[in-house]
């Protein structure tokens, strides 16, 4: 599903990694694992089509695809869902419209439409539609952050550090989902410190700081 190939970034004069190659198949999930410093989120970025490598290629679904041009907007709206650490809702809509912003046409989505009160029933927030993002609490807001990948439900999940600031049972609710999200063919990348969640991981890729 993801093949990496000769990758390489730099920040300023840092070599954050360099000659990079790995492959994520659908079902698996790899942990990124490193230092502060050692260019994790940089890399899911770069999966992404948020950032770009400096040398090296990817490709998505046998597409190859790189910078702001279309075929990287194409991408991210068919194939790409994130978990980001700090949730990635905008706080002054509702969670609904938080939700709808990842939908995708139907002749593109790649199963069975799933409603939004499905979603949120399924993450624990059933009746919280109408409620502003900012009025909910961290673990809310990151459940929020999973009904929306439940209802675009995508073939790569990216997901950046997404226990860091809950609690237990949230943290565990995140990690049971992406597992079913895996379960389900989905390729999924975690950018992690934490020792939980790395021990679900199928695969474990070591990153490093070079100058250190």
């Amino acid at each position: 599903m993801i093949e990496v190939r000769s990758a390489s970034k730099r920040r300023g004069r840092r070599v954050l990694w360099q000659d990079l190659t790995f492959d994520v198949g659908r079902g698996e999930i790899v942990a990124l694992v490193g230092p502060s410093g050692s260019g994790k989120s940089t890399l899911l970025d770069c999966i992404g089509h948020i950032d770009t490598f400096d040398a090296g290629s990817i490709r998505i679904d046998g597409v190859t695809v790189g910078g702001g041009g279309r075929s990287a907007r194409l991408v991210r709206r068919r194939h790409l869902g994130y978990l980001f650490q700090d949730f990635g809702l905008v706080p002054d809509m509702t969670v609904q419209a938080n939700i709808d912003i990842a939908r995708v046409p139907a002749r593109e989505h790649r199963g069975t439409p799933v409603r939004t009160a499905a979603a949120l029933e399924r993450v624990g927030l059933a009746g919280r539609a109408t409620d502003r993002a900012h009025e909910l609490s961290g673990g809310e807001q990151q459940r929020v952050a999973l009904a929306r990948l439940l209802v675009k439900q995508p073939d790569v999940i990216l997901a950046d550090e997404p226990t860091s600031a809950l609690d237990g049972k949230n943290a565990s609710m995140v990690l049971d989902l992406l597992d079913e999200f895996a379960a389900s063919g989905a390729a999924v990348v975690i950018a992690t410190h934490a020792a939980e969640v790395e021990a679900r991981a199928t695969t474990t890729l070591s990153l490093f700081d070079p100058d250190r």
